[in-house]
């Protein structure tokens, strides 16, 4: 079964330097039919202005994922780390007990297009921790690339839940499967282009849980660009 989360029914909120969606529940948005998915409790779309941020702030319990679209995206923790990211780059960050960490968009002219990720861990109160990796395009080119597992499996980076994310980029024309272990679900996120997902169609920030399937099979209609979560 594949439930259909379109693009245009997230919750949105515009405070002028941020351009948000919210696949999920989040913040002021809330929508009790849309709370997560399995493990996966926040997908945000954020769009952030030149020279623009978020102020240090807290969290915890949570498995937290950048992936950067487009533009840098600038970080600073409350355990000494300060780092830069780009395209192609992915950035965890295991809450655990409590972190305060600020991002920010560096530049002055370029706008930068993310992903916000968040996964419930599979226990409270772990030691916080922080990881990023470069997953260049042409890792992910016409293949699925693992970038996050609860192993770090394939150098991907490691979150803290029974919970395997892969990346892919697609040539308008192009196609690639994925087979599910039965009892497994998954959620599929289109970061950009067009594509069909078992003959069901979906465009950039479109979103579909997945069930009782055991075939996934994608279709680029245009160029495009899809995450893919393998959920218990």
């Amino acid at each position: 079964m594949i439930t259909v989360r379109p693009s245009q029914e997230r919750g949105h909120a515009n405070h002028g330097w941020l351009d948000s969606y919210h696949t999920f529940s989040f913040a002021n948005y809330y929508d009790p039919g849309h709370m997560g998915f399995r493990a996966l409790r926040v997908i945000n779309e954020d769009r952030v202005a030149p020279g623009r941020g978020f102020g240090t702030h807290p969290h915890r319990d949570m498995e937290i994922i950048s992936y950067v679209l487009s533009g840098s995206l600038a970080h600073k923790d409350s355990m000494g780390n300060a780092a830069t990211i780009g395209a192609g780059e992915v950035q965890k960050i295991t809450a655990g007990t409590g972190i305060a960490h600020s991002e920010f968009n560096p530049s002055q002219t370029e706008g930068v297009h993310f992903l916000q990720i968040w996964i419930l861990p599979e226990e409270a109160g772990l030691t916080p921790n922080y990881e990023e990796k470069v997953f260049p395009t042409e890792a992910k080119q016409g293949q699925w690339r693992r970038i996050a597992s609860r192993t770090g499996a394939d150098g991907a980076v490691q979150i803290n839940q029974d919970v395997e994310l892969y990346a892919t980029v697609l040539k308008a024309g192009e196609g690639r499967s994925l087979e599910l272990r039965p009892g497994r679900y998954a959620w599929v996120q289109v970061a950009q282009g067009k594509i069909s997902l078992n003959r069901v169609s979906l465009e950039a920030g479109d979103g579909a849980a997945i069930s009782d399937e055991t075939l996934l099979e994608v279709q680029a209609i245009s160029d495009a660009e899809v995450l893919l979560f393998d959920l218990a």
